[in-house]
């Protein structure tokens, strides 16, 4: 053997060694709380095992754990049929109920049975399929019958396992320059070739706060509350950003009827199945309990009702489930719901307080939504003083007055919910409240559409809050970007006359914004002064500028027509392919383009029929503004390589990476051995340097990219020197 195949069959050894070695290492720090290594050692160990498949690409083993967060950014989340419908649980309030349930369960089994008790984990429910110990697919609940394909998402949580123990095949390998020993166990692995294990993702609280906390600084709203924060990251396009979250999985459901224990022997309860799959590498945790009878289930329920405030992740309730799984396909189900297993719900916190008015919102698409003002009490660790009342139909049903006493619970909510008044507390003479008839803002008269439950002011072109939504939503990153502008700003803008509608916005002139300014009321009571001062007004005007190069699906997103979202923007643009086209066709056409129903249909066609939308339209088309569609593909310079983008440049970060994209790049969202470049601009993050570097991955400047791809390297503007406040 040559001393060339010697170093490559080596090399082959090391990385089936570490990828074995840190997925152990992975699953005693994540599963079981016992780590095998230092961070520092496990954070060296990877690096080398990145390097080493980056020059070995074809030895790269699927359950790696460098493919964590490996994934392009997921534009779609295939949907998926589920091999056995993920049913939802009965829920059950009292120990009556649940004696109802252990009841019926009596009379309908032909033997007697135990329970299983679990937490009833506040999260998002997932299944996860393995095959040959790697993990394939991950979906989520979706309505039982079908979810969304999430794999990408998933991998990025450290608890869910790539690869489960011990891995089948290879070759332990020396352990070149760790003093570890290289000897992994290669004991025959008990599970299925293929099988279905499901459970619930999950944020613990400690993600939550750092994740709200996070999206403050940078001035987006936090998230309601870890459930929905959870809901909403695995839903994320970006791995690396669901990686950022720090999710956790729970598993509680082993399907299959071919799981055997060690000995060979067919495993029967519930209890022994969750004992396996925490052997194969799964976090099952150390809450469940096995119990005899219904006096052990409600010593259960009572030891966890006051213990859950001390679990780092929220849970709602219980689960109790039937041990014998044979007795499973006896018991039955219904439609909605196993028999052999229901829900114990925790009852919420709840408070009662004086209500002492009820103020109304009106949302940008005229939207009003009651909401009420509260005697300020204590609830869920915070100080509430306002709560949702939704709608009309819900006053009406709790029949609530001002000056009653209501029972408010937080549930989760950052906005907590009335859900009930207390009637003997009612102030004598009291009247039952009326829903407003006319809007607050502007006074016309309010509606309400055929099937919905809210009330609506039909007023689009002269009420105030709705006029500012639709400016603030044209201008907001995810439309046409003018990030030179904001709330406060929009706000000014408008009371001072100056924009009026969309298109107003390209009117505007240096003159009309220098040294306009008001005074500003913040949350705390204190206010601040916002004046237009000369770098302010150059920002502004330079940010609607370049507005203007944003594609037809921005420009169409940005209009604000009810029920476009994005991703339908999208679609109309490339179904149409021109406004005019859009414009000129008829509510049946819109209704039969894929993905467009006849409730989007009705909006794009009634809203591109007024007046006053399409004198818009014709004043940005005058503008310059996008209104056709344009397949971007303007060279194959950059095909075949992948970017990370970081600093700053003369365009903005978004132009910056259509390009990458138009010229045939791939753009990612971290830095890997997989990375071809870095595009770096100025003020490029420390970090990312560091890591590049460390990885050998070319860093290339903004005037050597625009060379790459053709273009002329774009003048900067001259800027002052000095500074100014505004």
């Amino acid at each position: 053997m040559t001393g060339k195949e010697a170093s490559k069959n080596e090399a082959r050894e090391r990385i089936s060694y570490l990828t074995r070695f840190l997925t152990e290492c992975n699953q005693a720090y994540y599963v079981e709380d016992a780590p095998k290594i230092s961070d520092y050692e496990f954070d060296m160990l990877l690096k080398e095992l990145e390097g080493l498949e980056k020059q070995y690409p074809d030895w790269v083993l699927p359950g790696s754990p460098t493919q964590r967060v490996g994934g392009e950014p997921v534009k779609d989340f295939p949907t998926v049929v589920h091999s056995v419908p993920m049913l939802s649980l009965g829920n059950t309030y009292s120990r009556e109920e649940v004696a109802e349930f252990d009841a019926r369960l009596r009379k309908l089994s032909p033997e007697p049975f135990d329970y299983v008790c679990e937490l009833k984990y506040d999260g998002l429910s997932i299944s996860l399929t393995y095959d040959n110990g790697v993990l394939v697919q991950a979906v989520t609940r979706g309505d039982g019958i079908q979810g969304d394909e999430v794999t990408a998402n998933v991998r990025t949580i450290r608890t869910v396992p790539l690869q489960l123990l011990p891995i089948p095949g290879g070759l332990a390998g020396p352990d070149l320059d760790t003093g570890h020993s290289g000897n992994v166990s290669q004991t025959a692995a008990a599970y299925p070739e293929r099988f279905e294990i499901r459970g619930e993702v999950l944020m613990p609280r400690s993600s939550f706060m750092e994740l709200n906390a996070r999206r403050e600084e940078i001035g987006e709203s936090p998230f309601a509350n870890p459930r929905n924060a959870a809901s909403g990251s695995l839903k994320l396009q970006d791995p690396a950003e669901v990686s950022r979250r720090k999710l956790d999985c729970f598993l509680y459901f082993l399907l299959g009827p071919d799981i055997r224990l060690p000995d060979g022997s067919l495993a029967d309860l519930h209890s022994e199945r969750l004992e396996m799959a925490r052997s194969w590498g799964f976090k099952t945790g150390d809450y469940y309990r096995r119990c005899a009878g219904l006096q052990e289930v409600y010593e259960y329920i009572d030891y966890w009702d006051k213990e859950r405030e001390n679990l780092p992740f929220d849970i709602d309730g219980i689960v109790i489930k039937v041990n014998q799984t044979h007795l499973w396909p006896v018991l039955g189900s219904t439609a909605k719901s196993p028999r052999w297993a229901i829900a114990y719900k925790f009852k919420a916190e709840r408070v009662c307080t004086r209500l002492n008015s009820i103020d109304f919102q009106v949302g940008r698409t005229g939207a009003v939504t009651p909401v009420a003002n509260l005697e300020p009490v204590a609830l869920g660790g915070t100080l509430v003083k306002r709560a949702s009342l939704h709608n009309a139909d819900i006053i009406s049903r709790m029949d609530v007055r001002i000056g009653d006493y209501v029972y408010v619970e937080k549930g989760g909510e950052v906005i907590p919910k009335i859900v009930g008044v207390e009637p003997a507390r009612r102030e004598a003479g009291s009247e039952p409240f009326e829903f407003i008839r006319n809007c607050p803002e502007c006074g016309t008269p309010l509606v309400r559409k055929e099937g919905e439950a809210g009330h609506y002011c039909p007023n689009e072109e002269g009420c105030p809050p709705q006029i500012r939504g639709k400016l603030e939503h044209f201008i907001s990153r995810k439309a046409m970007d003018i990030m030179s502008l904001g709330e406060g700003k929009v706000e000014l803008l408008y009371d001072k006359g100056l924009v009026r509608n969309v298109a107003d916005f390209y009117d505007l002139k240096y003159s009309d914004l220098y040294n306009i300014g008001k005074e500003i009321e913040g949350k705390d009571g204190t206010t601040r002064s916002l004046s237009f001062k000369k770098k302010t007004v150059e920002n502004i005007l330079q940010g609607v500028e370049a507005s203007k190069q944003r594609p037809f699906e921005r420009v169409l997103y940005a209009l604000g027509i009810r029920y476009v979202g994005e991703a339908t923007a999208k679609v109309l643009a490339r179904h149409f392919q021109s406004m005019d086209a859009l414009m000129a066709a008829s509510e049946e056409e819109l209704a039969q383009v894929d993905e467009i129903g006849e409730a989007i249909a009705r909006s794009v066609h009634e809203f591109l029929r007024r007046d006053k939308e399409r004198a818009v339209i014709e004043r940005l088309a005058f503008h310059g503004l996008h209104l056709s569609y344009q397949e971007e593909q303007a060279s194959t310079a950059l095909a075949g390589t992948s970017w990370v983008i970081s600093g700053t440049f003369s365009r903005p970060r978004e132009e910056m990476k259509r390009l990458v994209e138009v010229h045939g790049g791939r753009m990612v969202s971290s830095i890997s051995a997989k990375t071809d470049f870095v595009l770096a601009g100025t003020n490029m993050g420390p970090e990312k340097r560091k890591k590049a570097e460390s990885l050998g991955i070319p860093l290339v400047s903004e005037e050597e990219f625009f060379r790459r791809i053709g273009e002329s390297f774009p003048v900067q503007p001259s800027r002052p020197v000095q500074s100014e406040l505004f």
